[in-house]
């Protein structure tokens, strides 16, 4: 016996993806059992949770033992051994699968209503299951979330059998288990309590997420007009938000890096709109001249300030710039021009020296923050502030270093610039 109960099991599986933390994670839970294992996840990763509806198609005459399953989006898998052992014909298949697909419909009204999945674009996504068996469902549920554009899968379960990763076809870029028994039978002779997860459970693990990680946030895929290109990006925004917060990425990243939507996250959390998008073009990213163009770059964030000052969504609102690397130079170039109506910049790991002679134009309070042992680009940031005529303030993150991939620096930095720009959003 390995597990107490399943928020047992979702503990122990926790310890397992630590690894995870600070990175841009979502976990997804698997109806009905898996959501309150994978809740547990959630919480400790401090990640949003949701549901990856998925539908076990079982044997007619032992309805445990899957012969496939379907997924949202129209997915269906099936197990083509389980089918020739048990004989299930086309007709018995086909019965199954409409009353599983009734259901599917069902469960996806009854979860969610008319509340959006929370977004899998180009995110680190955690599948959680209370465990896993033939692998029928898993396998459904990893090509949902990889036709809804999944950076990264990662499928998580308490227990499974010995060799189960086989079963999966690398449909998963990496799979965690806390145990792989020898002599597995079913997934409930490893929990002392496997008793049935009731819906009211499930809304109640969700209801709990979400208020956990803060206002309901409305996501918007957005194409943004610019002098020469259409630049793609992500615009997230709080039910009353307080500002919105536009991303300028770092040489050779774009709207996808992980640690910039990680401090997006947060400052979601706490009430702030976000923007994240493409500086360049997919094909102009790949010329090195135009990623280390600095007034090419500050003038794409221009016109994208532009464009969001005059939509619905930000006509009223503040707005800052939170630059990274190279593009903390490309945020203080563009927020030096006299006509830029930008409330807040926050500078992580930044290169402001690129800015040059345009620094002493920066209006809009500026945080520049810096990993401690980044010691080139913090004698670089001690520099340029010197030339800096606003209001600023110079942070260390001790022990930090460029990317901020030690544990705790990102959420560290994601702190700062929450508070940075909260107080200087409230006081417009």
């Amino acid at each position: 016996m390995e597990f107490s109960d399943r928020t047992d099991a979702g503990r122990q599986l926790a310890a397992r993806l630590d690894h995870l933390k600070g990175q841009d994670v979502v976990v997804l839970g698997l109806p009905r059992g898996g959501v309150p294992v994978a809740a547990e996840v959630a919480d400790a990763l401090d990640a949003p949770l949701d549901i990856c509806l998925v539908r076990k198609l079982g044997v007619p005459q032992q309805p445990e033992l899957a012969m496939g399953a379907l997924g949202e989006g129209g997915v269906r898998v099936l197990n083509d051994q389980v089918l020739r052992e048990t004989g299930v014909g086309e007709r018995d298949l086909a019965a199954v699968e409409e009353r599983e697909h009734v259901e599917l419909e069902q469960r996806t009204q009854r979860y969610r209503g008319s509340r959006p999945p929370v977004p899998l674009d180009g995110r680190t996504v955690v599948v959680v299951d209370d465990g896993l068996a033939t692998g029928a469902t898993a396998l459904a549920a990893c090509r949902v979330v990889r036709a809804k554009g999944a950076a990264r899968i990662v499928l998580a379960v308490p227990v499974a059998p010995r060799g189960w990763t086989a079963r999966l076809g690398g449909e998963a870029d990496e799979t965690v288990s806390v145990s792989e028994p020898d002599f597995f039978y079913a997934i409930g002779q490893f929990y002392r309590d496997f008793s049935q997860t009731p819906d009211e459970e499930v809304l109640d693990c969700l209801a709990r997420g979400r208020a956990a990680r803060g206002p309901v946030v409305r996501n918007t895929d957005v194409r943004i007009p610019a002098t020469g290109a259409t630049l793609a990006g992500r615009l997230a925004v709080p039910d009353g938000a307080t500002g919105i917060v536009l991303f300028a990425h770092g040489s050779g990243s774009s709207r996808h890096s992980p640690r910039n939507r990680a401090v997006a996250d947060v400052l979601n959390r706490a009430g702030l709109g976000t923007l994240l998008f493409d500086l360049l073009t997919e094909a102009e990213a790949t010329d090195r001249a135009r990623v280390f163009d600095t007034p090419l770059l500050a003038g794409r964030l221009a016109s994208a300030t532009d464009w969001l000052a005059g939509r619905p969504e930000g006509g009223e609102l503040p707005l800052g710039y939170f630059g990274a690397s190279t593009g903390a130079a490309a945020a203080l170039w563009a927020a030096a021009d006299p006509a830029s109506g930008v409330a807040a910049v926050v500078s992580r790991g930044g290169r402001p020296d690129l800015a040059g002679e345009h620094l002493a134009g920066v209006r809009a309070p500026t945080l520049l923050v810096v990993g401690g042992r980044d010691a080139l680009v913090l004698d670089l940031n001690r520099r340029a502030q010197a030339l800096l005529r606003c209001e600023n303030r110079l942070t260390v993150v001790p022990g930090a270093t460029h990317l901020f991939e030690e544990p705790g620096a990102l959420e560290e930095v994601a702190e700062l610039a929450t508070d940075w720009f909260a107080e200087w959003f409230e006081r417009q």
